[in-house]
């Protein structure tokens, strides 16, 4: 059997476990965040599958459902080095189920990590829509599924990636500080900013766009207030949405075919917002699309957002502008299940590595700002090395650099050595000999406060924004956050 400190002898062909054992480990019963029994008794054993083009003479991979419905997807490469990488997806997905294609898609993504010989897991989470607390669930019945079937890891890393950088976040507070279960985290490209101030950048897009542009609804459409994000029985598509995004800015034109009056409308959005013009599309459908879901489908019609008090500049006439968008204030109970769900503590036990690239237009840099003074705020910045790229790109950074990520934060937990910022850019290059990807690090770069970035909301400066003392109070009342 592995112990912590012995990784398996990987001399010999990986043999699967009893069926016996297995019965036994898929028997045990989860207790997820959320007060959920989660039994996996059910769960599917995982079936052999074609792995990824790029790893199909390297691994062995596997696929299944587990008992929530959630698909999974595992490799084991032939040259296993004894350790597993369990990966929480970004998003959210907005489908009613689970998606099979995310896992094998992300697995075949994130290859790399099985290059260099760890075991990998993900799952597709058991439904689409919003759940972080969900997610880190579901995220924790996959590792417990691949210990059952192939034993315990010598070390166990949670990646996550985008809106998975806040699950696996999650999955280190919740599950971080049972033994054997995880050993550190790495955390790329992370919407680490939390749910109750992670997207009010994206609350502000949404009524700085209908102030310019009133065709979001339309004057003649039914009429709802913005933070639903879209109407529930709307039935308006991605196309629907970004044939308005053009009428009113023409960002698909080149700019000597807009309007003045679009030119106008697109500058003053981009400025007021801070939204980068390439995605600004993107950031218009997560506060109309996954808005609606979070709204309608996951809050019961409760509105978790606010904007009162915030002023809005930047534009060519601010005084109208702050005086004209829309106006809410959140539902207490609405902002605390928000909160409950997807903000972070700070109270983690295990090393963390992050890696972001400096221009990602999606997950602002500053979330890594949220993310140092959360862990600060907690007493925990010591378990913390961020590093930052001059990468301008959110969902795929250089191969190289993940390999060396991973490798430094292994060093890391292997010799209790913490690394630095300049120590992991400096390895770099010993795995871009091998992946050719680049090094792209500047390692005195270090991102202002969030705040500096999106506007915050009265009391928004400090750091948790939910305490340990709070989430402990919420979870004692019935209900609280978001449903699985």
């Amino acid at each position: 059997m592995n112990t912590p400190d012995a990784p398996p002898d990987t001399s010999r062909p990986l043999r699967r476990r009893s069926t016996a054992l297995i019965a036994a480990g898929l028997a045990a019963v989860l207790l997820g965040p959320l007060g959920n029994a989660t039994a996996v008794a059910r769960t599917e054993r995982p079936t052999p599958t074609a792995c990824p083009e790029r790893l199909a003479a390297k691994a062995r991979c596997y696929t299944g459902q587990d008992a929530d419905g959630a698909h999974y997807a595992i490799a084991v490469p032939a040259r296993w080095n004894g350790s597993l990488v369990v990966h929480a997806h970004g998003g959210p997905d907005l489908g009613d189920s689970s998606d099979p294609a995310r896992s094998t898609d992300d697995l075949a993504r994130w290859a790399v990590m099985v290059d260099e010989g760890y075991a990998w897991a993900g799952s597709s989470y058991r439904r689409g829509g919003y759940g972080t607390r969900m997610a880190a669930a579901d995220t924790e019945n996959v590792r417990r599924l691949f210990v059952a079937e192939f034993g315990p890891p010598g070390r166990t890393y949670v990646h996550g990636q985008s809106w998975g950088g806040n699950v696996a976040a999650k999955v280190v507070e919740t599950y971080g500080s049972r033994p054997g279960a995880y050993d550190g985290a790495l955390l790329t490209s992370g919407v680490l900013g939390g749910g109750s101030r992670g997207y009010d950048y994206r609350v502000d897009l949404r009524v700085v766009y209908q102030y310019y542009c009133r065709n979001h609804p339309r004057p003649s459409e039914p009429q709802y207030p913005l933070w639903q994000g879209l109407r529930a029985g709307s039935t308006m598509t991605s196309e629907g949405l970004r044939a308005r995004l053009q009428e009113c800015t023409g960002h698909t034109s080149a700019p000597e075919d807009r309007t003045a009056l679009q030119q106008r409308n697109l500058d003053d959005i981009l400025s007021v917002t801070g939204i980068p013009e390439r995605s600004l599309e993107s950031h218009l459908r997560f506060a109309t699309f996954t808005f609606r879901d979070l709204v309608s489908n996951r809050l019961g019609g409760r509105n978790p957002f606010g904007n009162r008090g915030v002023r809005y500049t930047g534009s060519h006439d601010d005084q109208a502008l702050d005086a004209g968008v829309e106006r809410f204030t959140a539902d207490p109970t609405a902002r605390r299940d928000l909160s409950y769900d997807s903000d972070l503590t700070g109270r983690i036990s295990l090393p963390v590595l992050t890696l972001h690239a400096i221009g990602d237009p999606t997950a602002f840099v500053e979330h890594e700002a949220a993310y140092r003074d959360t862990l600060r705020g907690a007493g925990r910045a010591g378990d913390l090395v961020q590093t930052f790229t001059t990468e301008t790109e959110h969902s795929a950074l250089s191969d190289s650099e993940y390999a060396g990520s991973l490798a430094a934060l292994d060093r890391w937990v292997r010799s209790g050595s913490r690394p630095t910022a300049r120590s992991v850019a400096a390895s770099c290059t010993t795995f871009d000999r091998t992946y050719g990807s680049g090094c792209f690090y500047d390692d005195g770069f270090r991102p202002q406060a969030y705040a500096s970035r999106v506007r915050p909301r009265p009391g928004g400066l400090s750091w948790p924004a939910m305490t340990a003392a709070q989430e402990r109070a919420w979870s004692r009342i019935p209900g609280v956050g978001i449903a699985p």
